[in-house]
């Protein structure tokens, strides 16, 4: 049976994709060299662990949206899903480190985009679930095919710092909001109506308004 080993060294943002991406330096070493690992079809579960972490300042109230007010969060802070991962890794002799590429949206109605924004400092404890499938050559050279057990992962913690550079090269002084379509129609409508030249500009008008209301 082939036993590989995970772990996550780094990561970097890719500065030439066409939508946000993380690339994670995964390094992988095959503990049975004995059996030539050909080829891994690696599968990974990316997962954040809030749990694992402090949190201070406005980072409470930023994200009581997904775990309630801090007085609850002994309970609430559960694992979270992020996302989905895949990448091919070539021949071990015994080991290889190749890049994982982690495609990242700017969502707010995702959870995880809603975490990463909640946070002001440190960094994001990950955990990485490997699956997927191994091709190597048995002790009589014969092609065998093997499924990666469920057990394999390893911890990472991505550095806020890094998330925010990315969207703030991808997206500079951005940020992404999705509306219902029968809410943007009446905001298209309101901005028309009005002669305003953005949305953007749109939406000031309404939030003065609603202020000027207010007081």
């Amino acid at each position: 049976m082939v036993d590989l080993d995970f772990r996550i060294e780094d990561v970097r943002v890719e500065k030439y994709s066409a939508a946000p991406l993380l690339l994670f330096a995964l390094h992988v070493v095959n503990r049975t060299p004995e059996l030539p690992v050909l080829n891994v079809m690696l599968n990974c579960q990316i997962r954040i662990e809030p749990a694992r972490r402090r949190y201070d300042g406005d980072e409470h109230e930023r994200l009581s949206d997904l775990f309630g007010q801090p007085s609850r969060w002994g309970e609430t802070l559960r694992s979270l899903l992020w996302t989905h991962a895949n990448v091919s890794v070539s021949s071990l002799d015994p080991e290889r480190k190749v890049e994982l590429p982690v495609p990242c949206s700017y969502d707010f109605n995702i959870a995880a985009t809603k975490y990463f924004h909640g946070l002001e400092q440190g960094d994001v404890p990950l955990n990485f679930l490997f699956s997927g499938s191994i091709f190597y050559r048995d002790g009589e050279g014969r092609l065998q095919i093997e499924q990666i057990p469920w057990s394999k992962e390893c911890a990472y913690r991505l550095p806020v710092g890094i998330w925010r550079a990315m969207m703030e090269r991808y997206y500079p002084q951005s940020m992404w909001l999705c509306l219902h379509r029968d809410v943007f129609d009446e905001l298209d409508q309101y901005r028309r109506q009005l002669g305003l030249p953005t949305f953007e500009r749109a939406l000031q008008s309404l939030l003065e308004a609603s202020a000027a209301e207010a007081t």
